[in-house]
């Protein structure tokens, strides 16, 4: 017989049935709560229904019933009740990662890789590219709706005008959206994709548009472009006469600093933050660089080799650009730059003279691959052959590295008279 009113508010600690399978549990404290046991294939089982509090008598003898009745059709309510949870669970995921929009996970991906970029333009460049081209098309919709023809609504008017910017975009959606599905806010295969997928679509980058290297001077020009260089004054034509004959990137160049100089041992050694591999890097250091690093002027303060016009602050990060297109300034407003790539016809760059140094070294020093690699601070294809080389190298590109600075000696001594390979030819 089911319980009376007069018995529930009475009732002392332990178990009361009140049919059907229903009891009345009551602890040492006092608190009641319902109880549903069954058996089911064998097993007895016993399930909570909630308190007293929260449910009246009338609703736990519904629920009773209706539990009862499951069991006697072969269903395990725990286990459905297990189910309807997950089930309501997972609903409640795909509303959340519904409201995710996809300007949403990609600023959540720019927060979360921040502290791993180089600098902050990098993050800027990152922020940029989406805002500009992506966030107008999909940055309010919600990024499990994003589809492969957002992503070619977004692309196709840039691919064959701006390839390069529809490349890095293309990149950092693929990126965006496998962050957004490793948050579970969205499922399925990430339409932005290349391989496999927008490949199919879209002609390579490639085939648009070939990829145009940093414009360089030919090595047999470089010694008389060194003649001119030292009659330019500053701070800048220093920098820039540094990392010709170090073969470092201007960056690089540009913000070295006293103390990473050892004149004893003719070494320069760059910290890893400030390389593009994030590796330590060593640079043997010629004669002639020696000599030009003795001769620059120490500012009290100012740590760099070549300082700014600000106190205690490096050079602007154009200074050695702006040194190259000044040597290709003339009067004459209709000649041509004096200083030119060949190959394409523009205006050198600083960048280029990396590209003259590893042509000098497999056309005129036979220096093999690998120690060329070394000396520019490349990423090998192997860790392995990278960890090996590491200690050998440096005292194999010191040699190299002289040869190098007399090179550009020895033709500047000659002047005028340095004939080009191809013209002797």
């Amino acid at each position: 017989m089911p319980l009376t009113a007069l018995e529930i508010k009475h009732a002392k600690e332990g178990m009361y049935a009140d049919g059907n399978g229903l009891y009345l549990r009551v602890q040492a404290s006092g608190a009641k709560s319902w109880i549903f046991r069954f058996q089911l294939n064998g097993k007895r089982r016993e399930m909570g229904m909630g308190t007293l509090e929260h449910k009246t008598p009338v609703e736990a003898r519904s629920e009773a019933a209706q539990l009862t009745a499951q069991v006697r059709a072969g269903i395990d309510p725990i286990e459905q009740r297990k189910q309807l949870a997950a089930q309501t669970a997972q609903a409640a995921k795909a509303a959340e990662a519904h409201a995710v929009t996809f300007s949403d996970a990609a600023g959540d991906y720019i927060k979360a890789h921040r502290s791993s970029w180089k600098n902050a333009k990098h993050a800027a460049q990152w922020e940029t590219t989406l805002a500009t081209y992506a966030a107008p098309i999909i940055g309010n919709k919600p990024v499990a709706e994003v589809s492969t023809e957002d992503v070619l609504c977004i692309l196709s008017p840039l691919w064959t005008t701006k390839t390069e910017t529809a490349s890095r975009l293309r990149s950092r959606m693929e990126l965006v959206l496998s962050y957004a599905k490793a948050m579970q806010w969205r499922q399925g295969e990430n339409p932005a994709l290349w391989r496999g997928h927008l490949d199919a679509l879209l002609p390579a980058p490639a085939k648009v548009k070939k990829i145009r290297h940093h414009p360089a001077l030919p090595y047999t020009q470089v010694a008389a472009f060194m003649v001119e260089l030292k009659r330019v004054k500053g701070a800048g034509a220093r920098a820039l006469e540094f990392a010709i004959l170090t073969a470092t990137r201007s960056g690089e160049a540009r913000l070295a600093k006293w103390d990473e100089i050892d004149l004893d041992a003719k070494l320069w050694t760059i910290p890893a933050e400030r390389m593009k591999a994030k590796r330590e890097h060593w640079v043997p250091l010629s004669a002639q660089a020696v000599e030009l690093i003795k001769a620059l002027p120490k500012i009290d303060g100012n740590t760099y080799l070549f300082p700014g016009d600000r106190d205690r602050r490096p050079l602007s990060d154009m200074t050695l650009t702006a040194v190259t297109r000044r040597m290709n300034e003339s009067d004459d407003k209709d000649a041509p730059p004096k200083w030119i790539d060949p190959k394409c016809g523009d205006a050198i760059v600083p960048h280029g003279f990396r590209s003259t140094f590893r042509d000098w070294c497999a056309e005129v020093g036979h220096y093999p691959r690998e120690l060329a690699e070394h000396a520019l601070a490349h990423s090998l294809p192997s860790r392995v052959e990278a960890a090996y080389h590491r200690g050998t190298m440096l005292e194999r590109r010191a040699p190299m590295m002289q040869e190098w600075g007399n090179y550009i000696d020895g033709a500047e001594a000659k002047g005028s008279e340095v004939i080009p390979l191809n013209a002797a030819a």
